[in-house]
C-alpha cells in the first residue's frame, strides 16, 4: 500500500547533532492535515528544541491490514494508533511497547487505560475517545406532549417515552435501533452482562444478555422503534435528521453531522438509561498511541507520545471540536459548560467513559468479526424470521466455532 509521508518539520541540526526523527503512523482521510496543525501549533516548537523532529504517515484504505503488515515487516513507525478494536491482537504480536514506569496513566481516565490493559501491563494511551449517549429530538416529543429523556430514565420509563412519541404519527418513531452489536451491546452491559468470562467464552444464551436482546428487539417488533434502513437510512444519525425519529443513540460525533445536515434541529442530550443492573452500560469507542518496541529512537518516541497526550495537545483537539479528551483534568473545562446542544452533549459523553457498566469495543484477538453472529441474530429476531431463543441458539453455536477457530 502507497504512503503519503506528510513531513511536518524537516530534520534539522540543532547543538550540532542530528535530530532524532519520529514516524508517527495513522488514519487516512482527514486526520493528517489535523495531525499537522496538532503538530506544527501546538508541540512542534517544544520538542525541535529537544532535538525531535517528525513526520505522519497516514495508512491509506484498511489501516489495521497495513498496521499488521508493517509491524509483520519491521517497517511500522515509532509510534502508531491502537484502534481499541483490534488493541488486544495488536498487542499480541509482541510489537507494543510495555508502558509501565515510562508513561504516567494516572492522569487519564480509568476506563481509557483499562482498554489497553493486558495482564496488568499499560501498551497504549488513548489520545481521544467517545461513549454512546441518548439524542433527543425536542419538538417531537414537546408536540406528542412527552417528558424529554433524562439521566434519571431506567429502561421501562424510556420505553414508554418513546411509545409516547411513536403515538404521534404512522411516520414517527420513537427511536432508532440498528441491528448491530456495536449500539445494542450497551444495553447488554447495563444488565451486568459480560463480553467474555474467566475462561474467554461468551455467553449468548446467559438470562441478561437473553433480556436485553428481547426488550431491544421488542421494541421493533412493536413498531416503536425502526431499523435505519427501513426508512432508507444507513445508521441513526441519517434517521434523527428526518424529523420522523425521536431519539438516537451515538457518540458526539453526530453533532457534525447535524450541524451540517439538519441545522435546524432542536436537540437535546442525556445519558443511556438505567439497566436492570441498576447501572447504565456503554461503550468507549477510542484510540491509543502505541510505541513500538523495535523503535531506533524509543526515547524520542516516548517523548511525542507525552506530548500528543499533553494537555495542550487535548485542549486544542477540544476547542477544535474534534474529539472528547482522554484526561480526567479536563472534566470540568469551560467548554463542556457552555450553554448550547453540542457543549451539553460533549459533556455527557465524557460522563459517560466513568459512568456504569462501561467495556471498550473490543472483542479480544477474534476482533470486529465476533459481532458477526450476534448480528445476524438481531436481524432474524427484528424481522420475525426467528424466536429469541432460535436465533440466539444459532448465534451461540456460530460464536462457539469461531472463538475456537481463533485460540
Amino acid at each position: 500500500m502507497r504512503q503519503i509521508v506528510i513531513a511536518i518539520l524537516g530534520l534539522a541540526l540543532l547543538g550540532g547533532a542530528l535530530a532524532q526523527q519520529v514516524r508517527i503512523m495513522g488514519y487516512g482521510g482527514q486526520d493528517p492535515a489535523i495531525k499537522v496543525r496538532l503538530l506544527d501549533e501546538v508541540i512542534g516548537a517544544s520538542l525541535e528544541a529537544e532535538g525531535i523532529t517528525f513526520t505522519y504517515e497516514p495508512l491509506e484504505g484498511d489501516y489495521n491490514a497495513a498496521l499488521f503488515n508493517a509491524l509483520s515487516a519491521g517497517t511500522a513507525g515509532d509510534i502508531f494508533y491502537i484502534p481499541v478494536e483490534t488493541a488486544p491482537g495488536i498487542i499480541a504480536t509482541g510489537k507494543v511497547l510495555p508502558l509501565d514506569g515510562l508513561i504516567d496513566t494516572n492522569a487519564f481516565i480509568d476506563s481509557l487505560v483499562e482498554a489497553y490493559t493486558v495482564d496488568g501491563t499499560v501498551y497504549g494511551i488513548a489520545k481521544d475517545f467517545n461513549t454512546l449517549a441518548i439524542h433527543y429530538n425536542i419538538d417531537l416529543f414537546e408536540e406528542a406532549g412527552v417528558e424529554v429523556p433524562n439521566a434519571e430514565d431506567t429502561w421501562e420509563s424510556f420505553a414508554d417515552k418513546l411509545r409516547g412519541v411513536a403515538a404521534l404519527d404512522a411516520d414517527v418513531y420513537g427511536a432508532c435501533f440498528p441491528a448491530g452489536f456495536d449500539r445494542f451491546g450497551a444495553f447488554a452491559f447495563a444488565t451486568g452482562w459480560q463480553t467474555f468470562d474467566a475462561t474467554g467464552a461468551s455467553n449468548l444464551l446467559d438470562p441478561d444478555f437473553v433480556e436485553a436482546v428481547t426488550w431491544y428487539t421488542d421494541l421493533v417488533r412493536e413498531g416503536v422503534a425502526i431499523q435505519p434502513s427501513d426508512i432508507g437510512q444507513g445508521w441513526t444519525g441519517g434517521c434523527f435528521a428526518t424529523d420522523n425519529v425521536a431519539v438516537a443513540i451515538e457518540g458526539a460525533w453526530i453533532l457534525g453531522f447535524l450541524r451540517n445536515e439538519a441545522p435546524n434541529l432542536q436537540f437535546g442530550t442525556t445519558f443511556m438509561p438505567i439497566g436492570p443492573s441498576g447501572e447504565r452500560g456503554n461503550f468507549l469507542y477510542t484510540v491509543a498511541y502505541g510505541v513500538n518496541v523495535d523503535s531506533p529512537h524509543r526515547d524520542a518516541a516516548l517523548r511525542v507520545l507525552e506530548a500528543l497526550t499533553s494537555p495542550e495537545a487535548q485542549q486544542w483537539v477540544l476547542e477544535q471540536g474534534l474529539a472528547i479528551p482522554s484526561r480526567t483534568e479536563l472534566a470540568d473545562n469551560p467548554f463542556f459548560l457552555e450553554d448550547t446542544p453540542e457543549a451539553v452533549a460533549n459533556a455527557v459523553v465524557f460522563a459517560g467513559a466513568d459512568d456504569g457498566n462501561v467495556l471498550g469495543f473490543q472483542f479480544g484477538t477474534i476482533g470486529t468479526d465476533w459481532m458477526t453472529p450476534v448480528n445476524d441474530a438481531l436481524v432474524a429476531i427484528m424481522t420475525g424470521q426467528s424466536s429469541v431463543e432460535a436465533a440466539l441458539t444459532e448465534a451461540q453455536r456460530d460464536l462457539d466455532a469461531l472463538i475456537q477457530r481463533a485460540r
